[in-house]
């Protein structure tokens, strides 16, 4: 092509080579599925288990609302794709078509940019055919967009520029319908390529550039355009002094262009978004342009030579994203609705489980302690009558009989009171009292009262040390089982998260 050529012509020339070159990318559709089916089965078969705790056990508790909430994220996920269909068909309709999304805030100048774009396509002789988004079917229209001052978009509308380019002019992203935004997020991934317009009179909002993080993250070229970028200047017509809207001077254009970048490599920083996939703003100003005939110097004027040159750098990675767009939606669904659930809301009530487990695990001694005193407070009393009936009767099986009887009462009561939300089994053998034969010798004089009631205090002590000792190991048991449980799934969220950016990285290096 000739030096001499313009940008325009150049890039209206790309557009009319473009090769949609198809790509084979069955084996990372094949990759991406069987990532979610491994999860999904070891979701199923990696439930956290409550054994040994009682149902109203906060630990219990916890791990039911985990799992309940596993369990309904599974169903969440196969709807959340099967609502991306519309997305999926819109995409298949542009097969042969490179798809770029107009996307910013109402007011941006989004249908103005289209229009404006359609008319110089149609002055170099390339059919223009405009169409909107109806219950997820492309209506053509002959109509341009309505252009106002206010938001006049209020559905999915596009423009065919040639055989080979589609603009798809969105709802705001601010939208004053709810609706609007909605639909906006629900067609994003069909898009090969982001154009984001901003306004120069409220360049980058911060707002924006949240929306702005996500489709950088979903590894899409992104051009910022910043239109309207023109100020009115006073001149002097037959002696009266008249205003006119003139382009900014090219200093303040820098300044604002600018001020955009680096406003948006923050933010991008802090969503950790790699910088460098943010293009270098330009500005235009589509009515000076028209009001100046849309002459070369006025389309140079308004800024739309640097517009054109900009297209054309991001033609390339715009037809890499389109020939891997089937992998994409399905990794943006896998990283945004699976992966952003687990993280967002599995992985929180997981980490507050794990620390709820250890804090169990922290307290079981105390809580063993008070089980041992508490029992041993309440047996002390009745020791001196039952010791009295062993002086009337010598029976020493007797004594430790009821003594032993007595524990397993007290301790069950007590038990319940301060380890009720567990599943206590305890073991009645290690309640069993036995006195040695010199303990309570029968002397000349008879029995010798202390000596028994020291024996059998003494036997009472190691028995209840056996049997909350016992009972705290089941308790420690149990909540070290689930703790297992909810460190071996975090781990298995943190590895199969890991073997998705694997995949990512696969998919985008080898689509390249």
């Amino acid at each position: 092509m000739k030096a001499d050529v313009s940008h325009e012509q150049r890039f209206i020339a790309e557009v009319d080579a473009l090769d949609f070159v198809a790509e084979d990318i069955d084996a990372h559709l094949r990759a991406l599925n069987a990532w979610l089916a491994k999860l999904s089965a070891e979701l199923r078969a990696g439930g956290l288990s409550s054994d040994g705790l009682q149902a109203h056990n906060a630990l219990a508790r916890q791990a039911d609302t985990i799992n309940t909430l596993l369990r309904d994220s599974a169903h969440a996920w196969t709807q959340q794709w099967a609502d991306l269909q519309a997305t999926r068909d819109l995409a298949d309709q542009f097969d042969d078509q490179a798809l770029l999304l107009v996307f910013g805030k109402f007011n941006a100048g989004k249908s103005s940019f289209c229009n404006f774009l359609a008319e110089r396509f149609a002055a170099h002789h390339r059919p223009v055919r405009y169409f909107h988004v109806e219950a997820g079917r492309v209506v053509e229209t002959s109509e341009p967009f309505t252009e106002g001052a206010t938001e006049t978009t209020s559905r999915l509308q596009g423009v065919r520029l040639g055989d080979k380019l589609v603009l798809l002019d969105t709802p705001g992203l601010h939208s004053v319908t709810p609706e609007n935004a909605a639909l906006t997020q629900r067609f994003t991934d069909s898009a090969d390529g982001v154009l984001w317009l901003t306004s120069s009179t409220s360049p980058g909002q911060v707002q924006e550039l949240d929306e702005l993080g996500r489709e950088l993250h979903r590894n899409k070229p992104l051009l910022p355009v910043v239109t309207r970028s023109d100020e009115y200047d006073e001149d002097e017509v037959d002696g009266e002094i008249v205003k006119r809207l003139c382009n900014k001077g090219a200093q303040r254009r820098a300044l604002q262009e600018h001020d955009i970048r680096v406003r948006a490599q923050d933010k991008l920083v802090a969503m950790s978004v790699d910088v460098a996939l943010l293009k270098p703003p330009v500005s235009i100003s589509a009515y000076v342009a028209r009001e100046q005939g849309q002459t070369p110097e006025a389309m140079t004027d308004a800024g739309f030579e640097k517009l054109y040159a900009a297209l054309l750098a991001i033609t390339e990675p715009a037809l890499a994203y389109k020939r891997r767009k089937r992998a994409e939606i399905l990794l943006h669904h896998l990283e945004e609705s699976v992966v952003g659930c687990l993280r967002g809301g599995v992985s929180p009530l997981l980490a507050e489980l794990r620390t709820s487990s250890q804090a169990a695990l922290a307290t079981m001694e105390i809580t063993q302690e008070q089980l041992a005193n508490a029992v041993w407070r309440a047996i002390v009393p009745t020791l001196p009558a039952l010791v009295d009936a062993y002086v009337a009767t010598r029976d020493r099986k007797a004594l430790c009989g009821a003594v032993s009887e007595s524990i397993v009462g007290m301790f069950g009561r007590e038990a319940e009171r301060l380890l009720g939300d567990y599943v206590v089994a305890s073991d009645v053998s290690l309640a069993r009292i036995e006195l040695d034969d010199d303990d309570g010798a029968v002397e000349h004089s008879g029995v010798d009262f202390a000596r028994v009631h020291a024996a059998l205090s003494n036997a009472i002590r190691d028995c209840l040390l056996r049997l909350c000792g016992d009972v705290a190991r089941r308790c420690r048991a149990s909540i070290n089982r689930l703790l297992e449980l909810t460190q071996s799934l975090e781990e298995s969220l943190k590895l199969h998260e890991e073997q998705l950016l694997e995949l990512r990285d696969k998919v985008r290096s080898e689509s390249v």
